[in-house]
């Protein structure tokens, strides 16, 4: 009989023995918690060490053939019962108790199709055991190219729980984009929608590394896997996977207007935080229905897809983004919530008054990215009977930093000073960590409303770096603080307020010019439906304010720059009013909606 000793289990150890004793072999254990098997069978070693068991056994152990009926078995120790009793912070956790609890409420929504929670897990169930049959392990990628559908929102609990990272793609870029950043994130499986096949098919060949092609709809081309037919062929076995919190759920690529997108890197804590958070500060119940209006690819849905599960609450899908549609479908299944971007919001806030008549009232929506100008939010509270809530985030961090809330003063205040009180990004959710604004020397701005400085932020919503990018991911950890690059000031009241980004600030003469501020002081205008200000050379000042406006209504007025001019001054200091204003049919943006500055400045 072998000598024991008195020294305890480690947890990895306690966790070791107890897959020794479901009958997992040595290799089993070793994909289950992301360890070689080498490591496994020195694990067994210091088990026998301190356990005890026959030599028998112990030979069997370490050949790779461990027999559960022959395992020491010994007497429980806190240590361990307090291991087992860990459950990782993890959108995976949401999915548990929803299935449990709202297993026959209606999940999912898209065109004629409807499935309960029990139905739609069943199908993510199905989904994971397929790509498991397909060769994909714990930390493989797996890209999506799919507008918000049932199929794609799936995907967000298929590949996660058996511990591959979700790589969401921005549908609206071009075949190289898609190619480039699908050899990036180094994808195993690309699952693509309808719409996009033909795109991703055309640079195949420069795809070497991807091992399977998915179409999520019917009718898929040669070479290609079916979604559906995976499904069918697969009994929703999902293969034990130990996950980490700490582990990655998802890359997620940057929208930047001037650089090459990068890989945000997200785990599962950064996610479960950011939809605690959300559910905290913007309310969400099991009697909701939210409308995706916001893409997947951006940030993940800006975390809904997981936080709408959580609250047991209804995806209402679409493929459509037209405001007749959106209108329609609001109309049709009842929607309470959305997410919706700057370009969103104006559209839904210029609904001819025919369809506004038809559309629900005390829609709650929750805006973010670019900044909503007040005079839109008071035509959505005003003309829809809605309520907007302002945001702020990042998809570096998760990608919630700060929300407006209002207090019960600004409650009362009339509706114009509400809609621009609204404009504040507002303070930290209570899950987001700590933000600041901080000047060039790395101190802290007076909370004065008035001196400018960067947005800083840490906490447990900020992404692990950028993939493949160390030098980046340094850069923005800079000081031991995510480095947002937004300028802003800081409120007495401890509200946030963006002023603009800091290559987007205009340096003219001596005075430093907000472009947002300008912009907001345009959009009152009765004639402008939006406005963008960028800074142009001018021959005494370095810069001035050049505006570039687009009108209400197509074809509508168009006021001379003398009309402008004056309406400015009567809003602006004088130094911030813009010296040229030019009429355009639209602004120029990038696929997630932000305007590019540098192509109205002529600098590419």
């Amino acid at each position: 009989m072998a000598q024991t000793s008195n020294e305890p289990l480690t947890p990895r150890e306690s966790r070791v023995l107890e897959l020794l004793r479901s009958g997992l072999s040595n290799k089993q254990i070793a994909r289950a918690i992301a360890i070689s098997e080498q490591t496994v069978k020195y694990h067994l070693k210091n088990i026998y060490g301190k356990l005890g068991a026959v030599g028998r056994t112990h030979a069997v152990a370490l050949s790779g053939e461990w027999r559960p009926e022959t395992a020491p078995a010994p007497a429980p120790r806190v240590e361990e019962q307090r291991a087992r009793i860990e459950i990782a912070q993890s959108p995976l956790s949401f999915a548990r108790r929803t299935r449990r609890i709202h297993a026959q409420r209606e999940a999912v929504v898209d065109g004629d199709r409807r499935f309960t929670y029990a139905q739609f897990f069943d199908r993510c169930d199905r989904a994971s055991a397929a790509w498991a049959a397909l060769g994909v392990t714990r930390g493989d990628r797996i890209a999506t190219v799919a507008p918000s559908t049932h199929a794609h929102i799936e995907q967000f609990f298929a590949v996660p729980q058996i511990g591959a990272v979700i790589v969401p793609i921005h549908a609206g870029l071009t075949a190289d984009d898609f190619a480039s950043l699908i050899r990036h994130c180094g994808a195993v499986i690309v699952c693509v929608s309808r719409e996009y096949v033909e795109l991703v098919e055309s640079v195949r060949g420069q795809l070497g590394d991807v091992q399977h092609f998915v179409a999520f709809d019917e009718a898929p081309p040669a070479g290609w896997l079916d979604y559906e037919t995976l499904l069918q062929q697969n009994d929703g076995t999902v293969p034990a996977v130990e996950i980490g919190e700490n582990d990655l759920i998802s890359i997620n690529y940057t929208s930047g207007t001037t650089v090459q997108p990068r890989g945000a890197m997200l785990t599962h804590r950064n996610i479960w935080l950011n939809s605690v958070g959300s559910l905290l500060h913007w309310p969400m119940s099991a009697e909701d229905r939210y409308l995706w209006l916001m893409s997947l690819f951006h940030a993940n849905g800006w975390g809904f897809v997981w936080t709408v599960t959580a609250a047991g609450a209804t995806h209402v899908c679409t493929r459509h983004t037209s405001t007749a549609h959106l209108c329609d479908l609001t109309r049709r299944e009842h929607v309470t919530m959305m997410c919706a971007g700057k370009t969103a919001l104006i559209a839904m806030a210029n609904v001819p008054e025919s369809r506004r008549r038809q559309l629900p009232k005390n829609v709650r929506v929750l805006t973010a990215g670019a900044s909503p100008n007040a005079a839109t939010i008071e035509r959505i509270e005003h003309r829809l009977g809605w309520e907007v809530t302002h945001a702020y985030g990042l998809t570096e961090t998760s990608p919630f930093i700060a929300v407006r809330e209002l207090s019960p003063a600004d409650v009362n205040l009339p509706l114009a000073q509400r809609a621009h009180v609204k404009l504040r990004q507002g303070t930290e959710l209570i899950t987001s960590g700590e933000i600041r604004v901080m000047d060039e020397e790395g101190q802290e701005v007076p909370w004065d409303g008035a001196t400018l400085g960067e947005i800083v932020v840490r906490g447990g919503i900020v992404m692990q770096g950028y993939y493949r990018e160390p030098e980046a991911s340094a850069r923005a950890f800079a000081g031991g603080w995510f480095h947002t690059g937004d300028a802003a000031v800081m409120h007495p009241d401890g509200t946030v307020e963006i002023r603009d980004r800091f290559k987007d600030i205009i340096i003219s003469g001596d005075e430093l010019i907000s472009t947002i501020e300008v912009e907001e002081a345009l959009s009152r205008h009765p004639a402008v439906r939006e406005a963008a200000v960028v800074g142009m050379p001018h021959a005494q000042l370095g810069e001035s304010a050049h505006a570039f406006l687009v009108s209400q209504e197509e074809g509508g007025a168009q006021p001379g720059e003398d009309e402008m001019r004056s309406f400015a001054r009567e809003q602006l200091a004088p130094f911030k009013v813009p010296s040229t204003f030019t009429w355009v049919a639209n602004l120029p943006r990038t696929p997630t909606g932000k305007v590019r500055k540098h192509l109205l400045r002529g600098t590419e």
